[in-house]
């Protein structure tokens, strides 16, 4: 079909005058490309037959010009236009066949955003003039010829420069790293010492108060989910509801407007933000989306992608390209086989990464981004193209390692150099403090750094990022509050959200004025946070979970920017605050105790050379857990030996970490521990209690005594050593000593924690 264009009629005169300014220009950079004297306009489409550059008033109302862009180059149309500055609003319509079954959706009567858009003005106003087809025929091969311009977004020229000043990104080793996930908007819309106006704003996370609050913690690296902009789904908002985490994304190179104090200078205050997180000593990560656009499906807006070029862009039905390939669930998949796809993506992340400083991704559904056609590919184009890339393998590389395709769950799966949400770390924790059964043999896997994923090809134990919650889920404390979820308020009769939360409320659903219950439910949120901080792997911390914040039993809040998502700093009671010393003291611990977080993966094995193991597993009674002890599914305690002497801190093998024990019993009656004698050592000194979280007391047991652990509780010890001259002291000495003065340093900086610190 060919499009008529009725909404704006040029004078010839008009257009000769336009067709004498704009120049051939370049194929590259593609985009929108100032150089200090006009721009430079290049758009890939394989298919298209003519791409119109239609420029606005500075208002972005009216379209003022069309100008055909002059010249074809490698499947790039490009076009200069020396009189083009920074503000210049623009849009593309780009002509070509309307031929929805084989694969081409073009229509210019739809003004479309640049892919390689760095800013955006405007909104997206829901109207059947944003379909390429008779929206209200429900036919998508019929075709539309009414004008969109007025109802969707305009691109805009920018200029980059930014004054960094002594900027300088953190590079935190990974196996420091502690990765702190929460939401530009919901950190800080209800944070009060944010001023009102940079409430919710990226000026507002980049306040000096929240970055105290934030580094206090002892995480290393906030993870932010979705900036890049994004599309609000008109369903949600005919339900009074909006896409509040931001998984719909629609320009891969452009901060999210709604994040900005001043909405026009998005992109300076993101990099301000950034440069303000550089100077507390944190890392900026963000959870990208690259595997599906906010187009959706074959019933879904024509916004850029789809009018650009439909065949290239996604991943359609072989045989009948009318319809999509629906890998993420959302309607369509991005074509990552195609290379100039793959070429925008690795664009956007080295955009991210070098003009905006970022330090790493988390990949939303990642499988997606290693899936070829024939399936997911550890090999493929883009998994390769990260790990050769000067830029891209720099940065941290984070997989959420699944999709709802064919061999979508892939956790342990990518290759080297990335990490990946474990989780099977998330569940097995859950359901061990729970009670489930038949759960020692997973504990031990989990909390030694998941070998059984991840120790392959050189791997570190890092590659297992663990989590307790996420955004997607049950919060901290929900998870030992609600035994349902409780989603109603997302308007679809509690049908969404998972159902296997592996949660459990004790004997109350929800809030309870029963102490009895309030102290279960404190130790298990204690148990749970300790079992992530000792453990070896990358941890995750849910903003939020320090103090216990809730949900209300909502579990996917994906559509609630309100009070159920935001952060109540006001509402931080003393339970909240006892937690979040807690978390604070385990942050320092972890920090001085590098056993938890050496590279390589324990074995058990016995080593001749130190006449040691560096793992021994233990029942209660002290002995060494046989193979018939790890069967026995009613089996609910057990000890991890640690011994620092294994622990070699160079190629000569001398020296060593403090040797840890630790006590794990999620029987709900007491368990009575013998502490090891097989060390050696002047006894153990308890470090962790979580029956006791307040407990400031340096005690040491003698090798072979007993410990009564309280029902549902964990502990851990340090290996005193033996008392030797101070010209005698061992590493080991001075990594004890070390040790106890974190214990000590983490008693008096917990205090951190209180309604001033907020």
């Amino acid at each position: 079909m060919v499009a008529k264009n009725p909404q704006m009629q040029q004078t010839a005169a008009q257009t000769k005058a336009a067709r004498s300014r704009i120049r051939e220009g370049a194929p590259y950079p593609l985009g929108a490309t100032w150089d200090g004297l006009g721009v430079n306009f290049a758009l890939f489409s394989a298919h298209a037959t003519k791409v119109e550059l239609c420029l606005f008033d500075d208002a972005g109302e009216q379209e003022l010009e069309r100008i055909e862009l002059p010249e074809y180059t490698d499947e790039i149309w490009h076009g200069y236009l020396p009189d083009a500055r920074p503000g210049t609003i623009y849009g593309y319509r780009v002509h070509g066949p309307y031929e929805p079954k084989a694969g081409h959706r073009f229509n210019p009567n739809k003004l479309l955003i640049d892919p390689y858009a760095k800013g955006l003005v405007g909104s997206i106003t829901w109207n059947p003039a944003l379909f390429g087809y008779q929206m209200e025929t429900g036919d998508d091969l019929t075709f539309d010829e009414r004008d969109s311009a007025p109802f969707t977004r305009r691109s805009r020229v920018i200029d980059p420069a930014f004054t960094w000043g002594r900027d300088r990104k953190p590079h935190v080793p990974w196996e420091k790293t502690i990765f702190y996930e929460t939401h530009v908007k919901g950190f800080t819309k209800l944070h009060p010492a944010v001023p009102e106006k940079l409430r919710g704003t990226y000026a507002g996370l980049g306040n000096p108060a929240v970055l105290d609050y934030i580094k206090s913690l002892g995480v290393t690296s906030v993870e932010l989910l979705p900036v890049h902009a994004f599309v609000q789904d008109d369903y949600l908002q005919e339900k009074n509801l909006v896409n509040y985490w931001g998984y719909n994304t629609i320009s891969f190179f452009t901060p999210a407007r709604r994040y900005a104090a001043v909405p026009d200078f998005a992109f300076s205050e993101f990099k301000e933000m950034v440069a303000r997180m550089h100077g507390a000593g944190l890392e900026v990560i963000l959870d990208v989306v690259y595997n599906h656009t906010a187009e959706g499906n074959e019933k879904g807006p024509t916004l850029s992608f789809k009018g650009v070029d439909n065949a290239s862009y996604y991943r359609l039905m072989p045989g009948d390209e009318r319809y999509y390939i629906n890998d993420t669930g959302t309607g369509n998949t991005f074509n990552l086989s195609h290379p100039r796809v793959l070429q925008l993506v690795t664009d956007s992340l080295r955009y991210w990464a070098t003009e905006m400083r970022v330090d790493g991704f988390r990949f939303d559904l990642a499988t997606i981004l290693g899936r070829e056609p024939h399936g997911f590919d550890e090999g493929g184009g883009f998994l390769d193209t990260c790990r050769q890339d000067p830029v891209l393998n720099s940065v941290k590389l984070i997989a959420e390692p699944w999709d709802c395709g064919p061999g979508g769950y892939q956790v342990g799966g990518f290759p080297p150099g990335w990490a990946e949400w474990n989780d099977r770390f998330r569940d097995d924790v859950r359901g061990y403090w729970r009670g489930d059964s038949g759960l020692l043999p997973s504990l031990a896997s989990r909390i030694t750094g998941s070998a059984d994923k991840f120790n392959k090809r050189g791997r570190k134990p890092w590659a297992s990022v663990n989590f307790l919650t996420a955004h997607d889920g049950f919060t901290l404390n929900d998870t030992v509050s609600y035994n349902e979820k409780h989603n109603l308020a997302n308007g679809e009769d509690g049908r969404d959200g998972h159902s296997h939360n592996l949660s459990n409320n004790y004997g109350v659903e929800g809030p309870t004025d029963d102490e009895a219950i309030r102290a279960v439910r404190l130790r298990q949120m204690r148990n749970m946070m300790a079992t992530l901080f000792l453990s070896r792997g990358t941890p995750m911390l849910l903003a939020g979970d320090e103090f216990a914040r809730s949900q209300g039993g909502n579990n996917n809040a994906y559509c609630q920017d309100n009070e159920i998502s935001w952060l109540d700093w006001d509402g931080i009671g003393e339970e909240g605050r006892d937690l979040a010393e807690f978390t604070q003291r385990l942050t320092i611990l972890r920090e001085a105790l590098p056993i938890l977080t050496r590279g390589r993966f324990l074995t058990g094995a016995y080593d001749e050379d130190l006449g040691v193991k560096d793992v021994t597993w233990l029942r209660p009674d002290g002995e060494e857990m046989s193979s018939e002890n790890w069967s026995d599914g009613g089996a609910h305690s057990i000890a991890v030996l640690l011994d620092g002497r294994a622990q070699a801190s160079g190629i000569h093998r001398r020296g060593g970490d403090a040797t840890l024990l630790i006590l794990y019993n999620s029987y709900s009656d007491l368990v009575s521990f013998t502490l090891p004698s097989s060390v050696g050592g002047g006894g153990w000194t308890r470090l962790l209690d979580t029956n006791l979280p307040d407990s400031q007391e340096v005690g040491t047991w003698a090798i072979g005594d007993r410990y009564d652990v309280t029902g549902r509780s964990m502990l851990m010890f340090v290996l005193k050593p033996e008392e030797t001259d101070g010209d005698e002291a061992t590493e080991m000495d001075r990594s004890y000593q070390h040790v106890m003065q974190a214990f000590e340093r983490a008693n008096i900086e917990s205090v951190r924690f209180s309604p001033a610190s907020v």
